[in-house]
């Protein structure tokens, strides 16, 4: 059968512009192998801050003396915790359900695979289109350590199923999920170790970043060994044992691997259709979502760039403009923002000031400690750090970095000022509410010389 469009993957890309495209009259098949929805729904974003937020609970619950209000025993109840992530994430995936029960779009969940140019094989037949869409993801790298491969370790689609409690986690990997998974674990009640070989959390971020959320990890009791690699597990269910590269030696009764994820191109038969791929596997695209096949387009976490949900609905947002002939925008023009969802939270948009130098990129930057805020010691929220980067002569923000609480909320502030190609000065000369956490931002800004009020 011949469509007009053929979308792989319900991710958060492929759903609205599927969805769209439909509307507009095309004839769309929508290709899904598993839960629609993608990571995002399932394994990802949604049922992970859906227990972060009952882990959050449980920390403040107990340490509510500091605020003067004392409370009684604290008790987490992890298969609670569980059954209310599963509810919710059945919420969102029934909402995908019925988004896609549209005229025009049809849904086929079984696997897709290329057969030709511009024809896919999905439940045993196969149908053609002039546009082909890969939405396919990406899911965890099991990486090459010695002895993994004999032990039962989990990821982050399998370690929000456990509903007991682990004695002691170890967490390979202090990346995103690594710390938002360790830290959601110690304040269930685990004793968890996360073990990295780079010498800092999120090494991605300028040391002070990272070193801000390490001092919260530690007062936590978050043991860390940075700076070393693991290079044997062994052991079996309940005890796992950790040999790192510095000959030092962990034992726990779980593991979870977060170094990373790999495209699901494994399968999808791209060789056929002349789809180029790169060393890792990812499909390799230019700016405008075009692969090396014509009419194929590759959006979301498999083009291997920041895998991002709010990345992976903006490529959606793009493309749709893109095939209507409405833009040729690149996908490179735009800013990214992120946030981890630890405690405090780890937020940045744009250049770091490592990156800035690399790339020759000139800056003036300022920093804050996030406890000059206000607002930050009357709700004892304190911890964290904030950074910002300005090009002296054009005064727009190349970066910022957050730690901080509702780190995610504040990055917003510069995120809509770069996009608008503002000067930094808007937030100097704006008026800001007191008492809030966004007017540290301002503190921030005026903390570079050139908007002192000094």
């Amino acid at each position: 059968m011949t469509f007009d469009v053929i979308v792989i993957g319900s991710g958060q890309a492929g759903v609205p512009l599927a969805n769209r495209l439909a509307g507009l009259g095309k004839r769309v098949l929508l290709a899904e192998r598993a839960d629609l929805g993608g990571t995002c729904v399932n394994t990802g974003c949604t049922p992970t801050k859906t227990m972060i937020a009952s882990a959050r609970a449980a920390h403040v619950a107990r340490t509510a003396g500091r605020l003067g209000v004392r409370a009684g025993q604290v008790d987490v109840d992890l298969a609670a915790v569980v059954d209310r992530k599963d509810a919710i994430v059945r919420r969102w995936r029934e909402g995908v359900s019925k988004r896609l029960q549209v005229d025009g779009l049809t849904v086929v969940r079984a696997q897709a695979r290329f057969v030709g140019e511009r024809q896919v094989e999905v439940g045993g037949e196969v149908h053609g289109a002039e546009i082909v869409v890969i939405n396919v993801g990406a899911r965890p790298l099991e990486p090459p350590i010695d002895g993994l491969a004999q032990v039962p370790w989990l990821d982050n689609a399998t370690v929000i199923q456990l509903r007991e409690l682990p004695a002691h986690l170890l967490v390979i990997g202090g990346g995103y999920i690594g710390c938002e998974f360790g830290q959601m674990f110690r304040r269930f009640g685990s004793r968890v170790t996360i073990v990295d070989q780079v010498g800092h959390l999120m090494s991605r971020e300028d040391p002070e970043i990272s070193s801000a959320l390490e001092d919260v990890f530690r007062a936590e009791e978050i043991a860390l060994e940075l700076g070393t690699r693991t290079a044997r597990v062994e052991g079996r269910a309940g005890e796992i044992a950790l040999t790192l590269g510095n000959g030092k030696k962990l034992r726990g009764s779980h593991l979870l691997v977060a170094v990373g994820r790999r495209p699901n191109t494994d399968d999808l038969g791209c060789e056929k259709a002349g789809i180029a791929l790169d060393q890792k596997g990812f499909v390799a695209a230019d700016g405008q979502y075009r692969t090396s096949a014509k009419g194929v387009y590759a959006v979301g976490d498999v083009l291997g760039g920041p895998q991002f949900t709010h990345t992976s609905w903006d490529d959606h947002r793009l493309l749709f403009d893109i095939l209507l002939g409405r833009s040729r925008r690149s996908r490179f023009d735009r800013f990214i923002p992120y946030t981890a969802f630890t405690d405090p939270q780890v937020a940045g948009v744009g250049l770091t000031e490592k990156e800035a130098r690399e790339r020759g990129v000139p800056f003036e930057s300022a920093s804050m400690p996030f406890g000059d805020i206000a607002r930050a010691v009357e709700v004892d929220e304190t911890a964290g750090q904030m950074k910002v980067l300005v090009d002296p002569k054009t005064e727009r923000v190349v970066g910022a970095a957050l730690v901080g609480a509702e780190a995610g909320e504040l990055v917003h502030v510069f995120v809509a000022l770069m996009q608008a190609g503002a000067s930094a000065r808007a937030i100097v000369d704006a008026e800001f509410v007191h008492p809030t956490f966004a007017e540290g931002v301002q503190s921030l800004v005026m903390k570079l010389d050139r908007f002192s009020l000094r």
